[in-house]
């Protein structure tokens, strides 16, 4: 509510055009004089400096407008009275009343049986007498707060007194949560958030019960530091395990620095110490080892750091006390899954699964220059079980990696071109072998065009290795070996294309294309078993081997039309790397810009092997791998892929992937995964709006081999304009958990 004067000027339909000229002449030049004014009558009372308006009377001045039956100004004190009838909006803030009363360079006033509606948080609130206090800070005596339209809302909180500060907290006294007009909840004060901006305080809590946790309870505290860091601690009380306590740490000092930083742990009052009873309860299903700590924590981090000279920075931590921590906590706030979801969508890197016992951590140093790239790595491989639960620790880490490599480029101007990877890894147990390794790799390239059609390049790298053992187990390995090798390889391809009409009115073209590729490799056979082994560079087998492959792809395009100029049009003429592209004539219509959707991926693969044949093993011929994309905009959209074993005349494994949506927001999804003698399973997802409020859910995963059922849940949405409640109860394993959560929009939500 904030009103500036400027100029003072009448625009009455009646009043003297004598006295408006005086007005306007008296008050011209002011910089207090901020509104223009309508009215049927207006008069000045030089002793008080003041207006009075009334009748129809409209103040406004840009964005700033009050309406009412009579308003009285004082220009010297910057106060005004309104009454009947009052209307005054602010941007996209309305106040309405019987009578206002404004300190317009306080920015302050009160509101006389009103309502008071801030566009930003969509509040309403109402009152006998609403008082602004301050710029962002209003008081109300018998009022009432909330977010939805019209005279009867859904929800509605009542207080005694309110107060609300925006982009803060509001409290009541003596506050009642109403549902319609029926009081559901009472309590003498409540404290709830009324912002948009991020800001210090607590966040709405999450609840529920479940059979391993018993109640449960999770309150978080969020504190905003600063503009750059915050930070949220979270206190999740179980019944049956204990509390566990959190701490997530963010920060952003620039668009390529910023961090997240995430811990918590549990002084667990249950253990898994491998009796039958303990381990149906506490266990998981799948999991050979015992859990028999109580002292359990999970630590994560991911960190992207800009460094000087152009370097740059990336850390990822994982660790965690047992192997069964993340299963037990997938969900929540501070979960597997949200932390996982979290992290990929800022930092588009990973977790490991929640049932991978050897977690990933790495910090990575890197510099990239146009041709050249140094890397640096260290990677610590943290085995949980090993670690936790055994004597010795043989997990192999590397510390460090130093990678020196140079992208393919020409060599001094000649048709031939090469690359190089180069990389010095120190290779360390803390109980086993260790070892620093050197291995550099240049590859030379000359590619070859016949007749703009066929393209082939022969190809040959010479890979040297050296090995200095720092500690052997093996007293038959040399304390230093030394290996090359050279290999070659042959790429031949060529693209086929046409471009067709469509027959859907949507689309103008539809371009096929295809492109077959044949691949030779090569790599004598040398006897490398007198080598130290520590990742697969320490063992490079013979290879004598062809792989062809066909890929397909289907791409549709659709033109969007504007009348352009003849300049515009000029530079509207081009050929589309696409082949789509046609040159346009000039016209009131014209193409500015395509669309190109690539709706079709149909690859095919398959190798087959020259050494194995010579050496009359009877299987030369590889799986024939295949996938199949299919996109058809946000309705339609496959995704498989699958391995076909042509000796066995069946398939291997496959994965294949749909999702099928309308207009309307329903939507399935389900993938079904096979790999022959290891599992075969089948999950999807259905939402299936009821109406434009209420929308059902459902959940099913199964593993086909045992015949049994992983997960299988299913719950409602509903939601409202200013509201919505979510209930889902889902099985997994031998667990069973009934999630509810109800969301007040603009003021926060309650329950899991």
């Amino acid at each position: 509510m904030v009103i500036l004067f400027w100029t003072f000027g009448f625009l009455t339909p009646w009043a003297s055009c004598a006295l408006a000229q005086s007005i306007t002449d008296r008050l011209s030049g002011s910089p207090k004089v901020p509104w223009q004014i309508s009215a049927d009558t207006v008069d000045y009372d030089a002793a008080s400096t003041t207006y009075h308006a009334r009748g129809n009377v409209i103040i406004e001045k840009q964005a700033a407008r009050l309406v009412a039956d009579s308003v009285s100004f004082n220009h010297k004190a910057m106060t005004a009275m309104a009454d009947g009838h009052v209307v005054m909006t602010v941007g996209g803030d309305v106040l309405t009343g019987a009578r206002v009363e404004l300190n317009l360079d306080q920015e302050t006033g009160v509101v006389h049986d009103g309502t008071v509606f801030l566009k930003e948080n969509h509040f309403f609130i109402h009152g006998d007498r609403i008082e602004k206090t301050g710029t962002d800070t209003y008081r109300a005596e018998k009022g009432s707060i909330t977010s939805c339209d019209g005279d009867r809302p859904d929800w509605v909180i009542t207080g005694r007194t309110l107060e609300v500060t925006i982009d803060g907290y509001g409290t009541a006294t003596h506050a009642v949560f109403r549902a319609r007009d029926v009081p559901v909840l009472y309590t003498p004060y409540i404290l709830f958030p009324a912002k948009t901006r991020r800001q210090t305080g607590l966040l709405f809590p999450e609840a529920g019960v479940s059979d391993r946790w018993g109640f449960n309870w999770d309150q978080p505290l969020f504190w905003a530091i600063n503009d750059s860091t915050d930070a949220t601690l979270y206190t999740h009380y179980m019944q049956e395990r204990g509390t566990k306590i959190g701490l997530e740490y963010r920060y952003a000092l620039a668009n390529d620095s910023y961090g997240v930083i995430k811990a918590d742990g549990l002084q667990d009052r249950q253990i898994d110490d491998g009796t039958p009873e303990a381990t149906q309860k506490w266990g998981y299903a799948g999991d050979a080892w015992d859990r028999p700590n109580t002292d359990r924590y999970w630590l994560r981090a991911k960190v992207d750091q800009e460094l000087p000279w152009g370097a740059k920075a990336r850390l990822d931590l994982d660790i965690v006390s047992d192997q069964d921590y993340l299963t037990e906590f997938r969900d929540g706030r501070s979960g597997y899954y949200e932390t996982r979801d979290y992290f990929l969508e800022a930092f588009g890197r990973d977790l490991d699964t929640c049932d991978e016992n050897t977690r990933t951590n790495q910090l990575n140093v890197n510099r990239i220059w146009s041709r050249y790239s140094l890397n640096g790595d260290l990677i610590w491989n943290d085995n949980v079980t090993n670690g936790r639960w055994e004597e010795s620790d043989d997990t192999l880490q590397q510390l460090p990696v130093i990678q020196f490599n140079g992208v393919k480029q020409q060599a001094f101007g000649t048709g031939v071109f090469w690359d190089l990877d180069s990389e010095y890894t120190y290779f360390y147990r803390e109980d086993g072998e260790r070892s620093h390794r050197a291995d550099i790799y240049p590859r030379a390239y000359l590619p070859l065009r016949w007749k703009n059609f066929l393209s082939v390049e022969p190809s040959a790298g010479w890979r040297q290795t050296a090995w200095v053992m720092d500690r052997r187990e093996d007293d038959t390995l040399d304390r230093s070996t030394y290996r090359q090798l050279i290999d070659a390889r042959l790429d031949l391809s060529t693209e086929l294309s046409k471009v067709m009409g469509s027959p859907v009115a949507a689309v103008d073209r539809i371009r096929h294309s295809a492109r077959p590729r044949v691949i030779y490799e090569y790599i004598p056979d040398q006897d490398q078993s007198d080598l130290p082994f520590f990742t697969a560079l320490d063992r490079v087998d013979e290879k004598n081997l062809v792989t062809y492959s066909l890929t397909n792809t289907l791409t549709a395009r659709t033109t969007k039309t504007f009348r352009a100029t003849t300049k515009a049009r000029d530079r509207l003429v081009s050929a589309n790397e696409t082949g789509l592209t046609k040159p346009v004539q000039g016209g009131p219509l014209t193409p500015t810009s395509f669309n190109y959707h690539r709706f079709c991926r149909f690859y095919l693969e398959q190798s087959y092997d020259i050494a194995a044949a010579r050496d009359d093993q009877p299987e030369p011929f590889s799986d024939i791998y295949g996938e199949l994309e299919f996109n058809f905009g946000r309705y339609v959209a496959v995704d498989s892929n699958a391995r076909y074993n042509p000796y066995d005349n069946n398939i291997s494994s496959h994965n294949i992937g749909a999702a099928i949506a309308d207009h309307r927001g329903d939507r399935l999804w389900i993938e079904h995964s096979y790999q022959k003698d290891a599992f075969e399973s089948i999950r999807g997802t259905l939402s299936v709006k009821l109406t434009d409020r209420l929308t059902a859910r459902g959940e099913y995963e199964r593993n086909l081999l045992d015949e049994t059922d992983i997960i299988k849940g299913a719950g409602f949405l509903y939601t409202a304009q200013c509201w919505s409640v979510d209930f889902f109860y889902a099985r997994e394993g031998e667990d069973n958990k009934f999630l509810f959560s109800i969301n007040l929009m603009g003021i926060g939500g309650f329950g899991e």
